[in-house]
């Protein structure tokens, strides 16, 4: 398979396996307490969109990025918003899309890993997490038919295979295991064509680092909905590893040194 490539996964969605009471979501859903979001009716309203979010693989993990930047329509509604996040130890997820429900989505992503973890005793298998978050998105498909979809990326440390994996969605809960990189969101296609010039596997944190920030910065240099750092206001990229030492959030001060260098660096 080349660099870069994906493939996707055929089976049964966990949560159709796993006993109701080890999924959290249907806990809620038989209380009749699960968050909902109705299907709209008229109107054009311009709401906050997340967007550009990337991952990528190196010798001992997995690196995971986004800009820092949400619009709404030509307006930037928010300059500081986070978009990579723990899933739970050992996985991360990074949200593009509708703003608001991307978040919300996430939140209940994490309850429901916790709560499996404590009824099962043991923690969901990495592909079986991909599974769980490709299910939620695939709930909120009738929103993505109007315009309000969320596109997350995954990634984690599969502990059995001692190897970081990475995992993309499409707005129908599709689920596709990418080789060795992936970006998605408004400047996704101008990160990814970074990554595949520069990038290798096989690199050391410091390299993926670098790589993940550059391509952000490229982004940002073609498309207007990407933030780039901004070194007057001290807003730099949300940085994030997943190793086997577990889910760490690279410090601002370290993630700022490298943007400055990949700056003065740029042609």
């Amino acid at each position: 398979m080349s660099r870069g490539a994906s493939r996707f996964i055929n089976g049964p969605l966990p949560l159709d396996s796993v006993v109701p009471e080890a999924s959290f979501v249907s806990l809620l859903e038989s209380e009749g307490m699960a968050p909902r979001w109705e299907t709209l009716g008229g109107g054009d309203i311009e709401l906050p969109e997340a967007t550009t979010i990337l991952a990528l693989k190196y010798v001992n993990g997995v690196v995971m990025a986004g800009d820092r930047r949400a619009t709404a329509g030509n307006v930037i509604a928010h300059r500081r918003m986070k978009k990579v996040f723990p899933a739970d130890d050992y996985s991360a997820v990074a949200i593009s899309g509708t703003a608001g429900m991307a978040v919300e989505l996430i939140k209940l992503f994490q309850t429901e890993l916790e709560h499996y973890e404590k009824i099962e005793g043991t923690r969901l298998s990495l592909e079986g997490k991909a599974n769980y978050l490709a299910r939620m998105v695939r709930n909120h498909l009738p929103l993505a038919f109007q315009g309000l979809a969320v596109v997350p990326l995954f990634c984690g440390y599969d502990e059995e295979a001692g190897e970081g994996r990475l995992y993309t969605f499409d707005v129908v809960g599709g689920r596709y295991e990418e080789q060795d990189y992936a970006a998605t969101g408004s400047g996704g296609g101008e990160a990814k064509s970074f990554i595949k010039t520069v990038h290798d596997a096989a690199a050391d944190e410091a390299t993926a680092l670098r790589t993940a920030v550059e391509a952000l910065i490229a982004a940002a240099e073609e498309d207007a909905a990407t933030g780039g750092p901004d070194v007057r206001r001290g807003i730099y990229p949300n940085v994030v590893t997943v190793t086997s030492d577990g889910f760490t959030e690279i410090g601002e001060d370290r993630v700022a040194e490298v943007a400055a260098e990949a700056l003065e660096a740029r042609p």
